[in-house]
This record gives structure tokens, sequence and C-alpha cells, in this order.
């Protein structure tokens, strides 16, 4: 049996990427549908190596007959759309912020907590983590279940695709026109991007916390543990794919280097480069196009009664938004869609 899967947003950084995931994976869809704005109708995107798809007008769109959709638009949009495509009968996994925090709607990382995937049919939407929150809860989850963990304080180094094609369209042109003594144009980020960090992603909250911040706080509860303690600062940098993540946590019970890199080293999506040498580690441009979540840097973190320090680096794109998508369509196939 093959299904009938919708991507809207196809034709950005994230739903191009999905297509090629389903394509890559073989995941068993009779059809594809390319869906987008006004601005996109008629466009091309691929479809695997082969396969071309014409992009048709999410506003017009009936999604009657269709079985699973996979959203990553604006949180906006999703907020129209996927009730519209829930009322046809579809499932939906949406890759926005708009459902993550419902209390009805699971939010799920495959590899880290599963089992929430069962209460999807309350709405029949399963909300996609934000991407820096899925890398981290990888790397916490097998360590939380050995030692418990207490409290995290986070930071972290993402990539401008994280905030979509205009946003790397900006760091090169912003680039370019450094190296021939242009004007420096800013339209996505507040401040220049080129050859600089801005610690503000998202809007700011009245506590001073950006949006970015308080997502990785509340989601990272919501999918490992309510009681955890969560703090983060996020930052945007002048990389293009890969999201970084310096990680501190503190644990109930003591925790060593070598214990915590052998249960990392075992648990599923993770790989472990840990060697104290210039090749030892990975950073954000050897990620690109990968699938795992790399753990680099696990030190014990003396200033605290059990600490750890570890350095954790993904594919935004992949792991951190398509990927994970798609291996939710994949898990919901194999346990819940199939009669």
């Amino acid at each position: 049996m093959g299904y009938t899967v919708a991507v809207i947003g196809a034709t950005g950084n994230v739903g191009r990427e999905i297509l090629q995931t389903l394509a890559e994976r073989k995941f068993p869809a009779d059809k594809v549908i390319a869906l987008a704005s006004d601005k996109s109708i008629g466009q091309e995107v691929s479809y695997g190596e082969d396969d071309i798809l014409k992009v048709l007008d999410l506003n017009k769109f009936d999604f009657n007959g269709v079985d699973i959709v996979l959203s990553s638009p604006g949180a906006k949009v999703s907020a129209v759309h996927v009730p519209r495509a829930v009322a046809a009968g579809c499932v939906v996994i949406d890759n926005t912020s708009h459902f993550r925090m419902d209390p009805d709607v699971p939010l799920v990382v495959p590899e880290v907590n599963p089992q929430a995937l069962a209460g999807f049919r309350k709405r029949n939407i399963v909300a996609n983590p934000n991407g820096a929150t899925i890398q981290m809860v990888m790397a916490l989850k097998p360590l939380h279940e050995r030692f418990t963990i207490r409290r995290v304080v986070v930071s972290t180094y993402q990539s401008v695709s994280g905030a979509g094609k205009e946003a790397m369209d900006e760091l090169f042109t912003q680039t370019r026109a450094i190296f021939v003594n242009d004007p420096i144009a800013k339209s996505v980020f507040p401040k220049q991007i080129a050859f600089n960090v801005i610690p503000h992603i998202d809007t700011f909250m009245e506590d001073g916390s950006t949006r970015e911040e308080w997502k990785m706080m509340v989601e990272t509860k919501k999918i490992l543990d309510p009681k955890m303690k969560v703090a983060a600062t996020c930052v945007r940098v002048p990389t293009f794919i890969g999201h970084a993540l310096s990680i501190n946590i503190e644990t109930e019970e003591p925790v060593t280097a070598e214990e915590a890199r052998n249960i990392l080293r075992a648990s599923p999506g993770l790989s472990v480069i840990d060697q104290q040498s210039g090749e030892g580690y990975i950073t954000p441009v050897e990620v690109a196009g990968d699938d795992s979540v790399y753990i680099s840097r696990i030190r014990e973190d003396i200033s605290v009664e059990n600490g750890l320090s570890l350095w954790c680096v993904a594919d935004n794109l992949r792991k951190g938004s398509a990927l994970n998508a798609v291996q939710i369509a994949e898990l919901l196939v194999r346990d819940y869609l199939v009669e």
C-alpha cells in the first residue's frame, strides 16, 4: 500500500530537504504533491534524482485524498492550513512552532520519545520540535535515563539556514560586499551577520529571553522531563548549515566522562567523535548532508558536584528538521496507519 503525501512549503530550505529525504529513504508514497504560496506556483522542485514536481497553490489545494501532510511553512501559514488538512482526513506532521506546546499534540523525536506518538489521534497532528532542541534532547536522553539530569545550561551556535533561504542569501551577499568594499545591506537580521555573531534569534520576551531560548526550555521539558531545569542562550553565527551546541549538565547521580562517552556511543542516532587532537571533534562544516547528531569534547565539569560538558553538532536541515519529520511519518506508517 502506498500513501499520498503532500509537502507544504516545498520550495523552502526544509521543504526541499523533506522531498529529498522522502526519496532517499524510499518512503512508501504512491504520489507526492508539492505545495507552496502564490509566489512559488508553477516552480519545479526535485523529488529524488529523477522526478520533478510542479508546485501547486496551497491556498486553493483540496486535501481530500491525501494521507499524510508534512508541513514546513511559517507558523502563521500552518495555523491556517494544517486545520484544513486535518478536516479533510489527513495526518499532519508540522515543522513550525505553532502546535508544539499544545497539550493534545505530541512533540516527537523518534529516538527519544516514540511512545508520545500514540497521542496523535487527539488532533491528527504531530509536532516536529525546534531544530536545536532535537539535537540537544538526542544527547540528553540516554544520560538522563542513567544519571537523571537536574539542570541544563546550553549556548547555541546556529547557522543562518535555520532562518531560511533569504538568510543564507544575506550572509553570502554581505560577505561578498565586505571583500569588494560595497555597503552592507541588512534585511533578515537586525545586525550584520557576515563575520559576526548575533545573540538574538526570534523575538524578545518580557523576561529578556528570546522566543528561541524559551522554545528550547519548554520543548525539552515536554519531551524529556517537566522537572528538568533548562537555561539557553541562542546565537546566530555566520555558517550556512549546521547548528552547534555547548551543553553543560548537572546530574543527580555521579557521572564520569568515560561513562558518558560509552553511553552516548551506544545510543541510536548519535556519533561520538571525541579525541584530544585537532581532528578529534566535529564542526558544522563537516555535518552538512549527514543524518547523525555528533558529540565531541565530553568532559567532567569540576565546578559542580555532578557535572558534565559536551559539544553537539548536527545538520539542522536534516535531523534538525526534515529527517525527523520523515522519521515520524515512517513511525506512523509502521505502527498506526496500516490497517
